[in-house]
């Protein structure tokens, strides 16, 4: 059984988790690799059991490859079907109705369009926004950021109408959230993997940096944390996704959960997270090699497929006799 890596420009996680996989994975007859690819043919088997997926939201064709991998019988990890539809706004909705707090969000149209897209075709927007009960409902200040990035792309805290005003003018054809700045004190940025394990790591959200503290959180808050967590990934479907939390009065607010390749790097992370990581991420993926399902059998085809539907041949039109 082989296990595949699809990175990008990464250097320490890939070496790291490559050489555990193969250490461990040995003597269960399980090896580990980097997939290379020349071009996909329909109906070409990708060759691997467990594919992991940190690259594909960047690369278009990495992520056609993979549901096709899918298709295949693959387990992709994380599951790009999910992962193509996911957007931050989806995912406040859905934790509201988890019972999870969440700042007060908005989800906002779109300041520009693509080509093509004429004002016939915005019939259903409201024009003018009334930024006024928009602000009125969110408060200042608060972070105007894209529904569907990661990896804080694209986030400003804006402090007055102005500044809210800048931001969203030039947010161009990004469609944005405004949400509520949460005055925390503390911050946590939960590794969750395998809808098992959680890590809340220390964090500070201004400066973007990893901060390694012995008991940062009290015990109750600790628990609620890892909770939340894992209830936010059993939801959405994650195996490996990260979490963050705003926490005021020990009431863990969830900001940000639309991290499924979340960042790996030593150099960012520290030694302390990265070894944990790599050990998570290599463990699940043998575990999935040896006793996961596939991907596909999370799909409705999968039960198409059992019932031998015939698809209509590739030599001539359907219906052709």
């Amino acid at each position: 059984m082989k296990v595949g890596l699809l990175c990008g420009r990464e250097y320490a996680f890939p070496p790291a988790f490559l050489d555990r996989v193969n250490t461990l994975g040995r003597s269960h007859g399980i090896t580990a690799d980097l997939v290379k690819l020349t071009g996909t043919t329909l109906g070409e088997p990708s060759g691997y059991r467990v594919i992991v997926d940190r690259i594909s939201h960047e690369v278009e064709y990495f992520r056609a490859y993979l549901k096709h991998a899918v298709l295949e019988g693959a387990y992709v990890i994380n599951n790009p079907f999910w992962w193509t539809a996911d957007d931050k706004f989806f995912n406040y909705s859905l934790a509201t109705y988890l019972g999870i707090a969440v700042p007060r969000t908005v989800l906002l149209p779109q300041k520009e369009y693509k080509e093509g897209v004429v004002s016939e075709s915005l019939r259903n927007l409201k024009y003018p926004l009334d930024w006024e009960e928009i602000i009125e409902h969110v408060g200042l200040p608060a972070f105007i950021k894209p529904y569907d990035g990661g990896g804080w792309r694209g986030v400003s805290r804006v402090n007055t109408m102005q500044e809210l005003m800048e931001k969203y003018d030039a947010s161009g054809t990004d469609c944005m959230v405004l949400q509520q700045a949460i005055p925390f004190d503390h911050y946590v940025r939960c590794y969750c993997i395998g809808k098992k394990d959680v890590w809340p790591m220390a964090y500070d959200p201004i400066f973007q940096r990893y901060l390694v503290v012995d008991n940062y959180l009290d015990k109750k808050t600790d628990e609620r944390v890892r909770r939340e967590a894992l209830l936010i990934n059993e939801a959405l479907g994650y195996d490996i996704n990260t979490v963050e939390f705003a926490i005021v009065d020990g009431i863990p607010y969830a900001i940000d959960y639309m991290n499924p390749a979340p960042d790996a790097d030593w150099w960012s992370v520290g030694s302390v997270y990265f070894k944990w990581l790599v050990e998570k991420v290599a463990d699940l993926a043998i575990e999935t090699a040896l006793h996961g399902e596939p991907t596909l059998a999370s799909h409705r085809w999968d039960e198409l497929l059992k019932n031998d539907i015939k698809w209509p041949s590739l030599d001539k039109p359907a219906g052709a006799k």
